[in-house]
């Protein structure tokens, strides 16, 4: 395949961002196999993702190139309850329930030893639709935060990372990607807090603001066996110029930075037919002031210590088995169980972002063609979770945030 037609798909990519809100708002997976094992991937050598996942797995997966889309559908869901005299109770659906998601992964072995590629990825995002009019706050029809119009937020990430990987050893391999990284966001319907924020002119309604950023993940893999291997990968938190059209929104003037994290795999072969994948992802979103200080924090909006979304480091576990069908068939299931980043106390402001899933099974298979090539796709359903806290309006209340997914995605991929 041409370039031109790669970096047509990277474009793409940019264009349609990501919605993502699974393991807090990282995806549970990157590449079609590892999200139909419940996104184990750490110690899998089998597609070009290896900048997403392990970038020392690029050096086992050959030339290949992998081209995915994903119908990713959140169905997000707020309420109030208990409000004096039932004032500001009310209730809303998030109109936005359809996402295309496209990823991309190349990887050519340059020798027996050394591979260089390039993975093409949503790393998450939070999106979130209200329409308005469902309380009065005294000013007639308000949205649930006593905005005007429509309530939301829109953060979409794409991260650009260009992989190298290199076997120490025969059965032993290292890697680096740096992480290039893409995201735009914008808020809606946040007229209430202006007299909480620093900036008020630059906290919501100023549509979208973008910002670049750069990490950088590194990673290891071994094969112990014929039948066990190990992979561990690290992350550094990206750092992102600040959104100036939000300086009055979120902590550090803006700032919103992509959290570090690092995760620890092992994949064994039980028996010629049958193999099991486990990882460990730790996602430390405490490192982002804008993604953990409390929201009921006391400084304004916007400074180094305004109030955010209150999100807690979270621990994530994915189990996954493939079973080889047939010479053509193989057919994948998983189970993915993370904590859930969002406490009682900050159920209100996360009517914006209510990242609360911690369940998802998933299914998925790969059919290899008669030239090779290989059809693969994936089905994640995210079970329904909610968090309910006291509500923060000021007459008292309880608020519900709740939400469940489902996604089907496709990849076909070229082995060269």
């Amino acid at each position: 395949m041409k370039f031109t037609r790669v970096f047509a798909f990277m474009a793409l990519a940019g264009l349609a961002g990501s919605a993502y809100a699974t393991n807090g708002y990282f995806s549970h997976g990157y590449g079609m196999k590892a999200k139909g094992m419940g996104g184990a991937a750490t110690a899998m050598s089998d597609d070009a993702f290896g900048g997403a996942n392990n970038p020392a797995s690029m050096a086992f997966v050959g030339n290949r190139l992998d081209l995915g889309v994903d119908l990713f559908s959140p169905r997000r869901e707020a309420s109030r309850t208990g409000s004096a005299g039932g004032a500001f109770d009310g209730s809303a659906d998030s109109d936005s329930k359809y996402f295309l998601i496209p990823e991309f992964g190349y990887n050519h072995m340059l020798n027996n030893d050394v591979a260089v590629g390039v993975t093409v990825y949503g790393n998450g995002g939070m999106n979130t639709n209200y329409s308005g009019g469902q309380i009065n706050c005294g000013g007639g029809p308000a949205n649930l935060l006593c905005g005007s119009g429509k309530l939301g937020v829109d953060l979409m990430q794409l991260i650009v990372a260009p992989t190298a990987a290199y076997k120490l050893a025969p059965n032993h391999s290292i890697g680096i990607s740096p992480l290039i990284g893409y995201q735009r966001f914008k808020a809606e319907g946040l007229q209430a807090f202006a007299g909480m924020s620093s900036d008020s002119t630059n906290l919501t309604n100023r549509g979208y603001d973008d910002s670049f950023g750069y990490g950088v993940r590194i990673g290891y893999m071994g094969k112990l066996s014929p039948t066990v291997t190990i992979g561990a990968a690290y992350a550094s938190k990206m750092k992102f110029d600040e959104f100036s059209k939000y300086k009055g929104l979120f902590a550090e003037q803006g700032g919103f930075d992509i959290p570090e994290n690092y995760n620890l795999g092992v994949a064994w072969d039980a028996t010629p037919l049958v193999k099991l994948a486990l990882d460990y992802q730790r996602i430390n979103y405490a490192s982002v002031n804008s993604i953990a200080n409390p929201s009921n924090n006391a400084s304004p909006l916007g400074t180094d210590n305004g109030p955010g979304f209150g999100w807690q480091d979270i621990n994530v576990w994915k189990l996954g088995v493939e079973y080889k069908y047939s010479q053509q068939m193989t057919l994948r299931a998983g189970y993915n169980h993370g904590d859930n980043p969002i406490q009682a106390r900050d159920a209100m402001f996360n009517i914006l972002a209510p990242g609360v899933i911690k369940d998802h099974m998933t299914l998925g298979f790969t059919y290899t063609l008669a030239s090779g090539n290989e059809l693969t796709m994936a089905y994640v359903h995210a079970f329904k979770n909610d968090v309910t806290g006291p509500d923060g309006l000021g007459a008292g209340g309880t608020d519900k945030i709740q939400m469940y997914q489902n996604s089907l995605g496709i990849q076909y991929s070229w082995k060269m």
